[in-house]
């Protein structure tokens, strides 16, 4: 009789961002594909049965993805090598057709069971993937939700299901499909975030046979999975600082994990052997990019930071205020997630603008009375969003000055210019395309209930903006002040 208990290597990543690059800390080298690359290699060396996964967000982050459009990431993903791969939010960034034209470029699986074309309804990705290891078989299923797939909403082609129940409802429909075949461990790729993982694990019937929910969105690092209805929950944190590796031993008898030791293993020269193959090709994009964007910009007085987007930070008062000056608005509202980077300067380039600011998008000009304007941050401020689970945060140009009370729910002091903000006043008030076309979601008041009920397009390009303005800037800074504070 063969033997019930088996074993396989399960390795995963989310949230790489176009995170190629190592970093030199104390004399170490730290993260970078290379690295990475360099541990899934010697892991299938030393594991008969391996895997690696990654749970969404290959792109967007860096230069090298940005100025090829995600081809350049690819090319280096595909000598990566991953097994399965589900989609994130930024893979949605450059286009549904651009898109579907990197999978075609893949030499891996994308899975994906609920983003589809809405008429006629056509599934864009393969659902799963079941693989075949040691006489077991795994499947993978992909999960996103709408929740975090805002992008969607600028093609009207394209639909994806709403919430978790929903996707809950696609894990079953999936798993019942397949009850003739004998599937012995399945796993969720997910990119939903850490606590909707958990909402999502609550969801599920034991009976579809769901073991492993592996995750991103939220970049959580955890000491161990967390375990909702008997199913394992977790993630490897963001980017290519650190992998999460499982041994895991099933007993194909039950479909059922026996038992499984887990480990998030930091990327550095300690731990990972580096893959030079792979760093030749990294230096080939690199050595492009560089010859466009090293053109220095300005010098800032001193290093600024962004080091969470839930709070006020230095670069976002920054740009906050390169704007204001700029349109000539009353304030501005900036998507603090539009900052991708915790830190800049003092040498400030136009690559460093284009890897903090990556997404060209258009600006508008909406016209806001005092009473919306303070609804929507009421909106912006619920407590959910501020632990970080749901809609986005925003800096604020420099003479708004706003208390909030979170117990109470409102707010204190609600000021521009040193002056209170009448219910009534009209400002004229900047924001992204994204959080245009996204309104409701993250300011919670319809877009037509505004004073015009549409915006005007002031600038056709964010970063050419905010370059234009630094290229002409002299020591340029920005001060912590407690624009919008939550007490």
């Amino acid at each position: 009789m063969a033997n019930r208990y088996k074993k396989f290597t399960l390795l995963h990543s989310n949230d790489l961002h176009g995170d190629f690059l190592s970093a030199n800390v104390d004399e170490n080298l730290l993260g970078g594909i290379s690295m990475l690359s360099g541990y899934v290699c010697a892991a299938r060396n030393n594991h008969q049965n391996t895997v690696y996964c990654i749970a969404g967000d290959m792109l967007q982050g860096s230069l090298i993805d940005s100025e090829f459009k995600g081809i350049s990431t690819i090319e280096i993903m595909n000598m990566l090598s991953p097994d399965v791969v589900s989609l994130g939010n930024h893979e949605i960034d450059y286009g549904l057709a651009h898109l579907l034209f990197l999978e075609r470029c893949a030499k891996f699986p994308i899975v994906n069971a609920n983003l589809f074309i809405k008429n006629p309804y056509t599934r864009l990705f393969q659902p799963y993937k079941i693989m075949e290891i040691d006489g077991m078989r795994i499947m993978f299923i992909g999960i996103v939700t709408q929740d975090v797939m805002h992008n969607i909403r600028m093609d009207n082609l394209l639909g994806g299901l709403v919430d978790v129940e929903d996707a809950a409802m696609e894990v079953g429909r999936i798993c019942d499909a397949y009850r003739s075949v004998d599937i012995d461990f399945t796993v969720l790729l997910t990119h939903i975030g850490f606590e909707e993982d958990k909402r999502l694990a609550a969801l599920l019937d034991p009976a579809w046979g769901v073991d492993l929910i592996i995750g991103g969105h939220s970049h959580t690092i955890l000491e161990q999975p967390a375990q909702v209805n008997n199913i394992l929950i977790t993630q490897a944190g963001v980017g290519t600082k650190q992998i999460g590796h499982f041994d895991i031993v099933i007993d194909t008898d039950l479909n059922a994990v026996h038992s499984y030791e887990w480990k998030l293993v930091p990327i550095d020269s300690k731990h990972c052997p580096r893959d030079i193959q792979l760093e030749e090709t990294i230096a080939r994009f690199q050595l492009q990019v560089s010859e466009k964007y090293d053109r220095v910009l300005c010098k800032f007085a001193r290093e600024l930071t962004h080091p969470s987007r839930y709070q006020e930070t230095e670069l976002g008062n920054l740009f906050s205020d390169a704007l204001l000056d700029a349109l000539g608005v009353d304030l501005v509202l900036f998507g603090s997630g539009a900052i991708r980077k915790t830190k800049a300067g003092p040498v400030f380039t136009r690559g460093d603008l284009m890897e903090l600011v990556p997404f060209d998008d258009r600006v508008f000009v909406l016209k806001i009375t005092g009473a919306q304007l303070r609804q929507m941050l009421t909106h912006v401020l619920r407590d959910e969003n501020l632990d970080g689970s749901h809609g986005e945060y925003y800096q604020v140009s420099r003479g708004f000055q706003a208390l909030y009370d979170r117990a109470a729910r409102r707010f204190a002091q609600f000021e521009l210019d040193g002056c209170p903000i009448e219910d009534d006043r009209v400002l004229r008030v900047s924001l992204q395309e994204y959080h245009y076309k996204n309104f409701e979601a993250f300011l919670g008041l319809p877009r037509t209930a505004l004073a015009d009920g549409k915006g005007v397009v002031a600038a056709t390009s964010l970063p050419g903006v905010l370059e234009e303005h630094f290229a002409q800037a002299l020591h340029p800074c920005a001060e912590m002040e407690g624009r919008l504070e939550v007490r």
